[in-house]
């Protein structure tokens, strides 16, 4: 089953602690959403080998998402499981691209050389300064009346966990997958105007899966460890290299989508679809020769819009090759292309 007490929990970071002796070790950060308290369990190493954790940490990132985020009240606010709302998904969601990700060990002596150096120095810079907020997406536990919390010791114990891909897993966790769940930090530093992006993922985990269900596709039978894609992943055989989002002239407008063939052979695109951020397709056909682009003009159907967005490139069994996000400021210029 999904996570049962998905959303995105907004507060103020007040402290933090490593964890090097457990057998699953997390950084802890403690949290403070007004008069309440929260723990956030990151986890740095996974159970399963190999033991290290994919992360990336993006510090200009750029998403829709963050747009209405600040409206967002002070504490856990829940989240539907469904595209076009603030839930993530590292798959279908664009935040980021999957080549982009590391690994790292999970404590190591010496500085900025491990998983948890790097979540630490961002905790220290969102507790440092006064207006910094963090957002973690994540499930939800507590509040747990009269039970202290375990790592910093407020009551009652309150927290969100599970700050990492929630789907594709192996059999042993696949009771956890789901698709638009997944876990991940955002630190909003207003006074700089900047956003900073921590996903974390594990390498045991598939990075093509069910629409419905989130468990690992059997249509890519053996998916590579870490983040370079194995040669039955088809991602980004053909890429997703412009968008004219905000064409010159009055609704309904004619917008466009530039596809890149960066193969070194030509691919049928017959079957393949365009998707928008809500998940309306238009089927693509026709061959696209090796290093050639094609323009594709989406119909009014398909809806990229002017206030943000995602666009994302399925092939003919559904799974994903590319995808790429905008924000409105991207696409305030009315008849210029978004080169991506």
């Amino acid at each position: 089953m999904p996570l049962k007490k998905y959303g995105v929990l907004k507060g103020k970071a007040i402290g933090g602690k490593r964890e090097t002796e457990a057998s699953s070790p997390h950084f802890q950060i403690h949290m403070a959403a007004g008069t309440v308290q929260y723990r956030i369990a990151v986890n740095v190493k996974s159970q399963l080998s190999p033991s290290e954790l994919l992360f990336l940490v993006d510090d200009d990132f750029q998403h829709s998402i963050t747009a209405s985020l600040p409206e967002f009240p002070i504490g856990f606010t829940p989240l539907r499981s469904q595209p076009g709302g603030q839930a993530l998904d590292f798959i279908r969601g664009n935040l980021f691209n999957r080549l982009d990700m590391r690994l790292l060990p999970p404590n190591l002596p010496g500085p900025n050389n491990d998983l948890s150096d790097q979540i630490e120095h961002y905790v220290a810079r969102a507790i440092a300064e006064p207006d910094a907020l963090i957002y973690a997406f994540g499930e939800r536990w507590g509040p747990e009346e009269g039970v202290p919390d375990k790592i910093f010791g407020f009551t009652p114990g309150n927290g969100i966990h599970d700050i990492h891909m929630n789907q594709g897993n192996t059999p042993r966790f696949k009771s956890d997958d789901g698709v638009w769940q997944d876990g991940g930090l955002l630190f909003a530093f207003p006074s700089s105007r900047q956003w900073v992006g921590v996903f974390l993922a594990f390498q045991s985990q598939a990075w093509h899966t069910d629409d419905r269900t989130g468990h690992a596709s059997p249509d890519v039978p053996n998916p590579g460890p870490g983040p370079e894609p194995s040669p039955t992943e088809p991602d980004h055989l053909v890429q997703i290299v412009g968008a004219l989002v905000n064409p010159i002239g009055p609704a309904p407008e004619q917008e466009t989508v530039t596809l890149l063939n960066a193969s070194p052979e030509s691919i049928d695109l017959t079957g393949w679809k365009i998707a928008d951020r809500l998940k309306k397709t238009h089927t693509l056909s026709g061959t696209v020769n090796a290093g050639a682009t094609l323009v594709v003009t989406l119909p009014q159907t398909v809806q990229l819009g002017n206030k943000g967005g995602i666009i994302t490139l399925l092939n003919d069994k559904g799974l994903k090759v590319d995808g790429v996000s905008y924000t409105a400021q991207q696409a305030k210029k009315e008849g210029w292309t978004i080169v991506f």
